[in-house]
């Protein structure tokens, strides 16, 4: 045999042969798929992977919360949307997360290392670490050299104004969705004009708005006032041309205010806001016919019912007339009017003005009506003197304007009205009976106890309030929420201004007494001089004095 012909395995050689040559090709085939397989996997890991957290990345950076502008009726801006720079870590390259958290707690003192540490172990290709940072911030951050760190652009809402009309327009949270006032309230508004490229027009007047807190700031000062609060509204359309609430809060910064001045108290508190209450009542009684300007009710001797008694504040103790009643502010006679007119009539009448529910309007903050649960024949005698309730300043105002505007009960609006435009009402007295009292009103500034709210070329008329707070076992003498509500021209009204003082203290200057005469009523009178002439109303001349109130000085008024 030579060397170069083939050798043949025969038998068990052969067949032994055959059995390697195929435990190597499955051998090759199984490693094939295992390296298959892995190689699927890095693909996944590094590519698919990498992918969705770019694209998590993405959609999270790309997430917009951007808010229309609001602006006041003359279109100053109230509240617009800034871009800033927020904080944020890919901790999927951040090799030491302890050192990476403790570096950011270098720039911002406030951080939980721990905390942050941990979250930053979780490899997470996006974490939050700060929200709206300010350039000095985001330059002490990009110092620190970690490629971990990154910066996204998005809206911070900014309120230029500061704290003007803070509680009005409220305030949003860090993903710029709206918490509190209009900001809340208006949300779908806000965001739908948005996307239309549009502005929020509001109803407020930011000169009126300031003029009204500045005086309320004042009147703190002056009376050493625990809080103040106060409106004004157009009472033909139920604009809310200024709403504020003091103390008051920066809404650029609501996390640092405490919570006693985030509380919204012209439309969340809830009082006994006193003899202002007798507005409605006279108003209910002179609508339900019965009783007239000329129906006389003896305030002779205080009213015992049980334990209680009820008593003027200063009793004239004689027979009383209508017009009398309402200027001296008489509760024996405001008890016994409520009375002649009954139970029924004065809760249907109080619930058609708005006083036993909820307001509705653009800001949610809204205080719900105290109301007797057992309402008696005495509950029916406190209410209609303003004890025994409690609503809102806001419901004052909205009422109050329909005593005067010709009895029409209109939703109150955050929101600037087109001019000319046709206002939904509920009539809730005659013509007759809005007219009956605004010459009421005129003669308690005139002859009662608003004197010192009257303004030269601007008469007034309106109703002081002075009410007890309640507390435990009985009321505080000494602990008084005085309140005025005003409105002007009297003889024509346009405008309401309602100011409550919350525990005044009298000084020299008032003969130290707190009462809503001597406090609240002359800080309308400074608010009503001050925004008079800005609302462009026409000057009236000087009224000649009149003698003390009688019917002959009510019929002197035609």
């Amino acid at each position: 045999m030579t060397y170069d012909e083939h050798i043949t395995l025969e038998g068990v050689a052969k067949a032994a042969m055959a059995r390697t040559r195929g435990r190597l090709v499955f051998a090759m085939g199984a490693f094939a798929v295992v390296f298959a397989i892995l190689f699927g996997r890095l693909i996944e890991v590094t590519m698919l992977r990498e992918s969705v957290a770019r694209k998590s990345v993405r959609v999270e950076s790309t997430m917009s919360y951007f808010r229309a502008d609001l602006v006041d009726r003359s279109g100053e801006i109230l509240a617009t949307d800034l871009q800033a720079a927020s904080l944020y870590a890919d901790a999927r390259v951040i090799w030491d997360p302890t050192e990476t958290a403790e570096a950011v707690a270098t720039v911002f003192p406030d951080t939980d290392v721990p905390v942050l540490t941990k979250r930053l172990a979780t490899r997470q290709a996006f974490v939050w670490i700060k929200r709206n940072l300010t350039p000095r911030q985001q330059e002490a951050v990009r110092r620190l050299g970690n490629p971990g760190l990154h910066f996204r652009s998005e809206p911070r809402r900014v309120y230029p104004n500061g704290r003007t009309a803070a509680h009005a327009l409220g305030y949003v949270d860090v993903d710029n969705h709206g918490l509190a006032g209009v900001e809340r309230g208006a949300e779908e508004l806000i965001l739908e004009r948005r996307n239309r490229g549009g502005v929020v027009e509001l109803s407020l007047d930011l000169r009126i708005q300031h003029a009204l807190q500045d005086e309320l700031a004042g009147a703190m000062a002056t009376f050493q006032t625990r809080a103040a609060s106060g409106i004004v509204l157009d009472v033909k359309t139920g604009e809310i041309l200024a709403l504020a609430s003091l103390p008051d809060f920066d809404p650029n910064e609501p996390g640092e205010a405490p919570k006693s001045a985030l509380f919204n108290r012209a439309t969340l508190g809830v009082y006994e806001m006193g003899s202002t209450f007798k507005s409605f009542t006279t108003a209910m009684a002179l609508d339900s016919q019965k009783v007239t300007l000329t129906s006389q009710f003896d305030a002779t001797n205080p009213i015992t019912v049980g334990r209680f008694t009820i008593s003027d504040f200063h009793p004239e103790n004689r027979l009383l007339n209508v017009p009398e009643i309402f200027v001296h502010s008489s509760n024996i006679g405001a008890a016994k009017m409520a009375l002649e007119v009954g139970t029924t009539t004065q809760k249907a009448y109080l619930a058609k003005f708005g006083l036993l529910t909820p307001i509705v309007s653009e800001i949610k903050e809204v205080g719900r009506p105290i109301v007797p649960r057992r309402w008696n024949e005495l509950k029916t005698m406190t209410v209609a003197y303003g004890h025994g309730i409690a609503i809102t300043p806001l419901h004052v105002a909205v009422a109050g304007a329909a005593l005067v505007n010709g009895g029409k009960l209109m939703k109150p609006t955050m929101l600037k009205r087109e001019e000319g435009a046709v206002v939904p009402f509920t009539r809730v007295v005659s013509e007759e009976t809005s007219a009956q009292m605004r010459d009421l009103l005129r003669m308690v500034v005139t002859e009662g106890t608003g004197t010192k709210a009257d303004v030269a070329g601007y008469p007034v008329g309106g109703k002081t309030g002075t009410a007890e707070k309640a507390v435990a076992g009985g009321y505080a003498e000494k602990r008084l929420l005085s309140s005025f509500m005003g409105v002007f021209p009297a003889r024509k009204p346009l405008y309401l201004v309602l100011i409550v003082l919350d525990e005044p203290k009298g000084n020299e200057s008032t003969a130290g007494f707190a009462t809503a005469g001597w406090t609240a009523a002359p800080t309308a009178g400074k608010v009503i001089a001050r925004i008079a002439p800005m609302l462009n109303v026409a000057v009236s001349p000087t009224e000649p004095e009149r003698p003390a109130t009688t019917m002959a000085s009510y019929e002197d008024l035609h």
